[in-house]
């Protein structure tokens, strides 16, 4: 075989920095999925929120903002998971701001 002397550039890993510090994203986002129960009745998630804060005064202030019934339920891989009875991702996402738990830019709404 000839060489030809050309130097391939090395591809550039624009996510390095990161899994150095044993995050991928540089921003940690809350999730608020709906998931389709039976018929027209929906369950709304809320996951992603900080382990400092308090998942019980959130869900007792969001059940009575939204008068919805709801609970805490705690996973493994992703910790406490709020469900709310319903689809109330605009709501859920409009309280959280106006609180000032998070900031509009690090919500994600997921859904249909």
């Amino acid at each position: 075989m000839v060489e030809l002397g050309i130097q391939i550039p090395t591809t550039f890993d624009p996510f390095a920095e990161a899994e150095e510090f044993g995050r991928t994203g540089t921003k940690d986002y809350v999730h608020i999925r709906i998931q389709q129960r039976n018929g027209r009745k929906s369950l709304t998630t809320v996951e992603g929120l900080k382990q400092e804060l308090s998942s019980d005064k959130i869900l007792k202030s969001l059940k009575k903002e939204f008068c919805c019934n709801g609970n805490v339920v705690h996973d493994k891989e992703l910790g406490k998971i709020i469900q709310l009875q319903g689809d109330q991702r605009e709501k859920v996402a409009h309280f959280l701001v106006n609180a000032g738990i998070v900031k509009k830019e690090q919500i994600k709404i997921h859904g249909f």
